[in-house]
C-alpha cells in the first residue's frame, strides 16, 4: 500500500532508499537547533541510505548518521525512492 502523500512518519520508519521532505522537528530546542545546523531543518530533502540505528541519511550531498531517538523526532513526508 502506498502511503498518503501528506502522511507524516518518523525518519526511522522511512524505508531505505526512499526520499522525503522534513516537515516537523520534535524535541527540545537544543535538539532542533542542532539538527538544523546539520542541514536537517524543516523542508530539507533527505534520503535514507540505510541502517537500523544509527541511520545513515543523505542531506544536501552529505551523509550523516542519526541515532534511533533522533530519527524518531524528525517527521518526514515520503515522496519517492531512488
Amino acid at each position: 500500500m502506498t502511503p498518503s502523500p501528506f502522511a507524516l512518519l518518523p525518519l526511522c520508519q522511512l524505508p531505505a532508499g526512499s526520499m522525503a521532505r522534513v516537515r516537523e522537528l520534535r524535541g527540545d530546542n537544543d535538539f532542533c537547533q542542532r539538527v538544523r545546523e546539520m542541514g536537517v531543518g524543516e523542508s530539507a530533502f533527505v534520503t535514507k541510505v540505510g541502517g537500523s540505528g544509527p541511520f545513515i541519511c543523505q542531506v544536501k550531498g552529505t551523509r550523516i548518521a542519526l541515532s534511533h531517538n533522533a530519527a524518531m523526532c524528525i517527521m518526514v513526508e515520503q515522496f519517492g525512492r531512488r
